[in-house]
């Protein structure tokens, strides 16, 4: 299946951060939550968050809000998705052709 420009261009600028690369690793390891991203990094939950979105965009990253059972509040849980990276010929010649 070839991609399209855009689609090309998403996965290009979420992967060309190294705190997203970052993220992509401690999230390989397990779901994770904001904060704990945040402290992990040593950066804002804000910050994070935006990092975090993009990856969303690009389909690396899935999220689900949960209730934890010794606490009322809302929290976003962060998972890996399955992903593989390539770009072949196809893709260039379905684009520009």
């Amino acid at each position: 299946m070839t991609k399209t420009l855009q689609e090309i261009i998403t996965i290009g600028e979420a992967i060309s951060h190294p705190v997203r690369l970052k993220l992509l690793y401690l999230l390989s390891e397990r779901e994770r939550y904001i904060y704990d991203l945040a402290k992990e990094l040593q950066l804002s939950r804000q910050v994070i968050q935006l990092h975090l979105k993009r990856l969303e965009t690009a389909g690396f990253v899935e999220s689900d809000l949960r209730l934890e059972d010794n606490d009322n509040r809302a929290k976003k849980f962060f998972k890996l998705k399955e992903f593989d990276v390539n770009l072949g010929i196809d893709d260039l010649t379905e684009i520009f052709d």
